[in-house]
């Protein structure tokens, strides 16, 4: 999957609202400033992160050791600028601490950090949930924090966060339904892969603003929303592999104009492929392996000019058009093709041979 939009918008939100004293420092002064004492967001933030610094149980790249005294924006990893309402008070935009490997939990002080945008997390052991007390970040705009150990519900207090654009929950342990309130957020990308969700996707999936959802490796379970057609004006990027997805692909597939990943490997699809996927002239990644397609790939598909990497293996497609033979990186083993190396056996594909019905 191509890098995500998150890179951009953290270099944009660090370079033009976000200011810290360089951490090559030698010599921190424990007081802030005299603009700041008088600064009650300010001693707010203080408070904030000498609690959850007092929740972390292991920290072994020593990032929190300087998180001492009230000058917080020295702190390792925290960032500061001008509060968004008031440009001569300093108060706390950003908290970046990934890759720190750190071990603990989040503490509902957090949610003292009302003007706080970013708050990066990834890679690290911090388990638990999300403190209800989150739901008055109102100004945050990325949250990060995928690769740690989290459990626990889908954290409601997300579903509260007004600014919210960026939300990567992947690599955790979190658990139940996805919450259809999700799909009805502003959001830009939703990444929550890798974790135990189940119980299906919402049904008003097709209401999302995304232009990436990542949902792979979860045990939802079900068949593909309708009107997943009403995401065409943004949705880039879908990958739901190995979710349990059952039933067929529907013909509203072929609205989605803008799509470059398709990704449903791993599931339980069955049928043919829509014929008007191949008026989806964006896509250049499609994976559909592992399923129970069956039929002939449509010539359309393989026939658009941006498609780089068709991955329709381990199915029981019965033809191909020349044109497959032309995409830059496929993979058509195990199917039924018989005009083709490393397909599946007679047997196989007899008791697969019958047409399944999906109503498209």
């Amino acid at each position: 999957m191509k890098t995500m939009n998150s890179i951009a918008l953290s270099i944009l939100l660090l370079m033009f609202f976000i200011t810290k004293p360089s951490l090559q420092q030698h010599h921190i002064d424990p007081s802030p400033p005299p603009q700041q004492r008088s600064n009650a967001r300010f001693f707010d933030a203080f408070y904030a992160l000498q609690a959850w610094k007092n929740k972390i149980t292991e920290d072994p790249k020593n990032l929190t050791s300087n998180w001492c005294g009230p000058n917080v924006c020295s702190y390792t990893g925290v960032y500061c600028a001008p509060a968004p309402d008031n440009p001569h008070i300093t108060t706390v935009a950003g908290i970046d601490l990934n890759g720190g490997t750190i071990s603990g939990s989040l503490t509902e002080e957090l949610g003292l950090l009302t003007d706080l945008a970013v708050l990066h997390l990834n890679s690290n052991k911090f388990k638990g949930t999300l403190p209800a007390s989150f739901r008055n970040l109102r100004l945050l705009y990325e949250l990060d924090i995928s690769n740690n150990l989290f459990s626990g519900e889908f954290p409601s207090a997300i579903l509260r966060l007004p600014s919210l654009k960026y939300l990567d929950m992947r690599y955790n342990n979190l658990c139940g339904k996805v919450p259809s309130e999700l799909f009805d957020m502003k959001l830009d990308a939703v990444l929550i892969n890798n974790n135990n969700f189940g119980l299906g996707l919402p049904e008003n999936i097709g209401n999302s603003t995304v232009s990436v959802l990542v949902a792979s490796n979860n045990n939802l379970g079900g068949s593909l929303p309708p009107g997943i057609g009403r995401m065409a004006t943004n949705i880039n990027e879908i990958a739901l592999a190995n979710t349990g997805l059952i039933g067929c692909l529907s013909d509203e597939l072929g609205d989605l104009n803008e799509l470059t990943v398709f990704d449903v490997s791993g599931n339980g699809l069955v049928g043919s492929l829509p014929e008007n996927m191949g008026s989806m002239e964006s896509l250049e990644e499609v994976n559909i392996a592992g399923n129970k397609f069956s039929g002939e790939i449509p010539a359309s598909v393989c026939s658009l000019q941006k498609l780089e990497k068709f991955n329709y293996g381990d199915n029981y497609f019965c033809g191909e058009p020349g044109s497959c033979l032309k995409v830059k990186e496929r993979d058509d083993t195990k199917n039924c093709i018989t005009s083709r190396p490393k397909q599946r056996s007679p047997r196989e594909c007899h008791l697969k041979s019958q047409p399944v019905g999906c109503g498209n």
